[in-house]
């Protein structure tokens, strides 16, 4: 089977969640979970500030599309499509294009999971960027950001220098 990746499908204008609630439904009746893997209607929550109160809302991100994890067949397709209030794939003539990578990143639709084998007070070796080959020792990590702040010792000074949490490996 063909790995899964996500497509952006429009739909009409404020029908963004009935589509999602409507295809997880149809997932769930049908049994196509091996097709479909995920529905989501990117939001963000904001701030407003209407006479004088301060609320907090959840907006669409991006009105009218929806976005589905899915493995990309004339079934699966013919499924998603066919959904009320579904107009169809973004894509030339409707054709649909997975994102990329960098797009599904750059939406944080997916949270890319990093696991690191170091912590706080290990040694570690940094594996890639301008630093690569010098070695130091861990003094924070950040999950939330994907960082890790190493002492490295350059020059006879102790530098302190923020990496990717990939960008370092404990030393064996």
């Amino acid at each position: 089977m063909d790995e899964a990746r996500w497509y952006v499908v429009h739909t009409f204008s404020g029908y963004e969640n009935k589509v999602a609630t409507n295809l997880e439904k149809i997932v769930e009746n049908r049994h196509l979970q091996d097709w479909i893997h995920e529905v989501r209607v990117p939001t963000e929550t904001v701030v407003e500030v209407k006479d004088n109160q301060r609320k907090e809302v959840e907006r669409k991100v991006f009105p009218g599309y929806v976005l589905v994890k899915m493995v990309m067949s004339d079934d699966s397709w013919f499924v998603v499509r066919n959904v009320r209030g579904c107009t169809g794939f973004v894509g030339p003539n409707g054709k649909p294009v997975p994102l990329t990578e960098q797009e599904v990143e750059a939406l944080g639709v997916e949270k890319k999971e990093i696991l690191i084998n170091y912590a706080v007070g290990d040694t570690v070796q940094i594996v890639d960027g301008p630093l690569e080959n010098f070695s130091g020792v861990v003094e924070e990590i950040d999950m939330e950001r994907n960082m890790v702040r190493v002492k490295i010792s350059m020059f006879g000074r102790e530098t302190s220098a923020e990496l990717e949490l990939e960008q370092a490996e404990l030393m064996e």
